[in-house]
């Protein structure tokens, strides 16, 4: 198995990421404190790199 093929099992599925997104701004309810700004901004990388392993296997 290549490095790359590594990576791609090791990401969550781009759903179950949207779905911590989703909970996270409902959580909040308002604007996102710092501590919730990182958290999204972790969550939206790791969402973006599901979505590109899934373009990639589908290819």
């Amino acid at each position: 198995m290549s490095a790359s093929s590594d990576a791609r099992a090791s990401v969550r599925p781009a759903a179950v990421v949207n779905t911590e997104i989703r909970a996270l701004w409902a959580r909040a309810g308002r604007a996102l404190s710092p501590a919730e700004q990182e958290e999204y901004q972790r969550l939206l990388v790791e969402w973006a790199a599901a979505v590109h392993a899934d373009v990639v296997e589908a290819a």
